[in-house]
């Protein structure tokens, strides 16, 4: 089975903003999983994460790690400035290529900045996933998951599960994704991966009572989220 994470940060090995937290909710699902064999696609930026990442990986042969930064296909530079404060340390979760990002999550601190080296998302899903079925694909890339989700071919790479960050998406951008996998055959399937219920997964198959719930469910507070989730079907 092949699992791909778009945003994997440092994976387990970060302690989080208590110290002492080390949870990913993608490493999680991965490992858990019941599949005997996984090959394993992360992608992070922040290079500042690469010896922990691989840690977390070690007992996985078959992973494949890039450490670029994931840009919609328009983008035309080499490479991306990248935003953090050093209060997010020493996980630097928050690396956002859009400075006011990290500066309404972190104000009155000093933002700091890193060049980082880019792939366009076509280029990136060309050279890795053509004639090959992704089984689970997650991203979140602070900032970006419209512009990067929104230009993916579905049609063209067979992707069963997709699982994306909601939580800085506005209610159009919302729309509009959800439009795009509904034409493209997929149904919405409750909170992701993500281990703070902060992505939502959506599959490769049929249910309207779902789909219906989450056209609605787009419109309300994220804290109203669970009590929708509890109305769907799993599938």
């Amino acid at each position: 089975m092949i699992f791909v994470h778009i945003g994997a940060g440092a994976g387990d090995q970060d302690p989080g903003a208590d110290g002492k937290n080390f949870r990913d909710g993608f490493s999680e699902f991965v490992k858990a999983h019941h599949a005997d064999n996984k090959e394993i696609y992360v992608v992070e930026a922040n290079s500042m994460h690469e010896e922990r990442l691989k840690k977390c990986w070690a007992e996985y042969s078959k992973t494949k790690f890039f450490f670029r930064a994931i840009v919609p296909n328009d983008f035309n530079q080499e490479k991306l400035t990248f935003y953090y404060s050093e209060a997010d340390a020493p996980g630097y979760q928050k690396l956002s290529y859009d400075s006011n990002f990290v500066k309404k999550i972190y104000p009155n601190t000093e933002i700091k900045n890193l060049e980082i080296k880019t792939v366009k998302i076509n280029d990136f899903m060309n050279d890795n996933f053509n004639n090959k079925k992704i089984d689970f694909f997650s991203i979140d890339v602070e900032g970006l998951d419209f512009q990067i989700l929104m230009e993916i071919d579905l049609n063209k790479f067979d992707i069963t599960n997709i699982s994306f960050e909601y939580l800085h998406l506005s209610i159009s951008e919302k729309g509009k994704i959800i439009k795009k996998l509904f034409d493209a055959g997929y149904s919405y399937n409750g909170f992701g991966i993500d281990h703070n219920d902060f992505d939502w997964t959506f599959k490769k198959t049929k249910n309207s009572w779902n789909n219906f719930v989450i056209s609605i469910m787009r419109f309300f507070h994220k804290k109203r989220y669970k009590h929708f989730n509890k109305i769907i079907k799993k599938i």
